[in-house]
């Protein structure tokens, strides 16, 4: 079944504020919330209209008052005009503020680069104290909203727009912090967070099995903090780590598993994602994960690729030592 996971959050917080009156929604006009949720939620719910930086202000004004407040706008205005004061407001003051990030990654392809956020992740996750979280789907989703209650200081949760497939695998609950190993493997290691990198990597895992290379799958959904000890139980007998999100490639997923490995278990690491440029392409999410190739045929090709030309280099290596 396929649920947006921005939808998800928005039903799962309305009862969580309906039991806690600590808890506010501060809303950026950003037309998730209607005139019967907005009744429902009485009080605890405000629309500061499009004004991120002066939201993040509020929120951190209510936090340092008792209150924990949930702030919902876009990710691309969230972590570029309002950077300033998550960080300074929030961050550095260490206030439990949930920052709702909509339209993560390409969700907003169709309004062009200034909508689009691909740097939202290395953003947030370099800033002291500041978790980071990317459900993969809306029961994720759900489960993250309810936990959040329990996280201490600020927290960033990267969603989408449109509705996106539920993963179709048996997988340990998602608790914030600790990463799902949806597959076991043991030649490769697939790390992705986010619903179209984390369905592209267990279709390749199944393609990879038809050729005899097994693949262990891990949703990486939280960047910080970091679940350290998954990635490198599951890197340590690979020869290869391939990452996949839909984040440029500096900084993201793909920065925090080479930062890990290179000082917890050096690994040959392989990151996936979008080229180093804005985006040159007007369509819908589906349009542009397709055309920039966050796509299971991708990481098959890059696995297989990264094999072979191991493969070759050693046969090399042992011609020249015995010659």
């Amino acid at each position: 079944m396929s649920r947006a996971t921005r939808e998800a959050y928005r039903d799962r917080l309305l009862p969580l504020l309906q039991r806690h009156p600590a808890l506010m929604c501060l809303d950026s006009d950003t037309g998730l919330f209607n005139a019967d949720y907005a009744a429902a939620a009485g009080e605890q719910y405000l629309n500061l209209g499009i004004a991120e930086h002066n939201l993040m202000g509020i929120a951190a004004g209510m936090a340092a008052s008792g209150r924990i407040p949930f702030v919902n706008t876009m990710a691309a205005f969230a972590t570029s005009r309002a950077l300033e004061a998550i960080k300074i407001d929030i961050a550095y003051n260490k206030l439990p503020v949930r920052i709702m990030a909509t339209h993560g990654g390409l969700a907003a392809g169709h309004l062009g680069p200034t909508h689009q956020a691909l740097e939202d992740l290395a953003v947030m996750r370099v800033l002291p104290g500041m978790s980071v979280v990317v459900p993969a789907d809306a029961a994720a989703t759900e489960a993250f909203v309810e936990q959040s209650l329990d996280v201490a200081g600020p927290l960033y949760v990267r969603l989408g727009r449109k509705p996106t497939p539920a993963l179709p695998v048996a997988a340990p609950p998602p608790v914030i912090g600790q990463a799902q190993t949806l597959r076991e493997g043991g030649d490769v290691v697939l790390a992705a967070c986010g619903p179209y990198p984390v369905l592209a990597c267990l279709a390749a895992a199944e393609v990879l099995a038809g050729h005899g290379i097994g693949a262990t799958v891990l949703n990486m959904h939280t960047l910080r903090p970091f679940d350290t000890q998954t990635l490198v139980a599951a890197a340590r007998p690979a020869s290869l780590v391939v990452t996949l999100e839909e984040h440029w490639r500096s900084g993201g997923l793909g920065g925090a598993v080479a930062e890990t490995l290179a000082e917890e278990a050096p690994t040959r690491v392989l990151r996936l994602g979008m080229p180093d440029q804005f985006v040159d392409e007007v369509g819908n999410q589906e349009h542009l994960v397709a055309h920039y190739d966050l796509t299971a045929e991708r990481v098959v090709r890059a696995v297989r690729t990264a094999l072979d030309t191991t493969a070759r280099s050693g046969r090399t290596d042992r011609k020249e030592s015995v010659s």
